[in-house]
């Protein structure tokens, strides 16, 4: 199709290169549909009736319908499907539904995706319209009803989340954090409490996410019980940093976990506690601890530490060996589980991009839509986390394989 171009290189519908990839995106979402439609019609070939006839068979194509995408809006005639089979079970006719586009689909998921992550970083559903419309190439479902029609689904999504069954599923390990962010929660010193596990098979997952207020023990407390009553199971190690309101939670609802402080934060308090001309030495001390081939030298290198400084900063000292236990649980596991199971880098990593993005914002409207918000860019990026290392040895530590210099022993 032919554009009239200006001489600075735009046409009546933006710049011509924005042009060619809106048509390139149409034909090869066109193409796609073409192949899915005749690869079902194929596939169901033999289906006939009493007279030979075939039950499936093309049907023309539905309505012309504009699909925003990340290329822009593009006008998509999706072909449609004339399926005379007959369900046994119901007596319903099937039907042919498209994985590419579906009958409902008006924006592609990557376009869904943005929405919040903009919502979140302070721009207003009155805003939307301009700030997207040039971008790509049509307002098209991004009007202001539209927008606060997906922060009502939003929540309801984060609702439904917080109420599904956790009694299908089993998480070995879990790494829990109170994340404060820059967002409405209604209460001054309100936080986010993150609970991210690890499945049997590895896989990461985001556990629960609830508001609370200073990760006190109450707070835990509930959301713990609230998983425990959804039939979550016990984890085997739970990762978290200092705050007491979580390990007392955790050893009220589930007693048998064990417990791992984080490194992370261990560090820093330690740190904390010294001037900072000693703390470069004390940070490599530290990381002697940490990075030891076995607990055996790890608690040797504990007692070079406390050697080393607990003269002059007996407080720092303190920190770590009074939690001796707690801080080197890790060893009792998987030498390939090791580098995730030290710290809460999981949640850390994950909310300081969620940080960043709810920066400049002054507040989302209300607790419920902010925990909407702050939940689906959690969602957005749990698509791409990655499974624990060796992630086949998680269904070892559920059954009770302990592991001594990086060797399965029995529980």
């Amino acid at each position: 199709m032919l554009s009239v171009v200006n001489d600075d290189g735009t046409t009546p519908n933006g710049s011509l290169i924005d042009e060619i990839v809106r048509e390139g995106a149409r034909r090869m979402l066109a193409a796609a549909l073409e192949a899915e439609v005749n690869a079902y019609i194929a596939e169901l070939e033999q289906e006939r009736d009493e007279t030979g006839r075939r039950l499936v068979v093309r049907n023309g194509y539905h309505k012309p319908r504009r699909v925003t995408t990340a290329a822009g809006v593009v006008e998509v005639k999706a072909p449609r499907v004339n399926d005379k089979r007959v369900d046994a079970e119901t007596g319903e006719r099937k039907r042919f539904s498209s994985a590419i586009l579906p009958p409902w689909c008006r924006k592609s998921p990557k376009i869904s995706e943005v929405l919040p992550l903009l919502y979140l970083h302070g721009l207003s559903s009155g805003d939307f319209v301009p700030a997207l419309e040039q971008f790509l190439g049509s307002s098209a479902g991004l009007s202001p009803a539209t927008i606060t029609r997906l922060t009502q689904q939003w929540q309801a999504d984060h609702a439904a989340f917080m109420d599904r069954d956790l009694a299908e599923v089993d998480y070995v390990y879990v790494w829990a954090d109170g994340i404060h962010l820059n967002v409405r929660l209604e209460e001054a010193k309100a936080c986010v409490l993150v609970l991210i596990g690890v499945r049997a098979d590895g896989s990461k997952e985001l556990v629960a996410l609830k508001d609370g207020y200073r990760e006190s023990a109450e707070s835990w407390g509930d959301l713990m019980r609230d998983c425990a009553r959804r039939g979550m199971r016990a984890p085997v190690l739970a990762v978290g940093d200092g705050a007491l309101g979580f390990w007392k939670a955790l050893a009220e609802v589930f007693p048998e976990t064990r417990e791992q402080r984080c490194w992370v934060h261990k560090t820093a308090n330690v740190l904390d506690a010294m001037p900072k001309s000693a703390q470069p030495g004390a940070k490599k001390a530290i990381q002697d601890i940490t990075g030891a081939e076995d607990r055996d030298r790890a608690e040797a290198a504990i007692k070079t530490f406390a050697k080393l400084y607990g003269a002059k900063f007996p407080k720092a000292v303190k920190k770590i060996t009074d939690d001796q236990e707690r801080l080197l649980a890790f060893y009792d596991f998987p030498a390939e589980h090791w580098i995730q199971l030290r710290t809460t880098n999981p949640i850390e990593s994950t909310f300081s991009t969620v940080r960043l993005r709810t920066k400049v914002i002054r507040g989302a409207g209300s607790r419920t839509a902010a925990l909407a918000m702050v939940f689906k860019l959690v969602e957005s990026a749990q698509v791409r986390w990655r499974a624990v290392n060796a992630p086949h040895l998680v269904a070892l530590v559920r059954a009770g394989a302990r592991f001594e210099r990086a060797e399965a022993v029995a529980a």
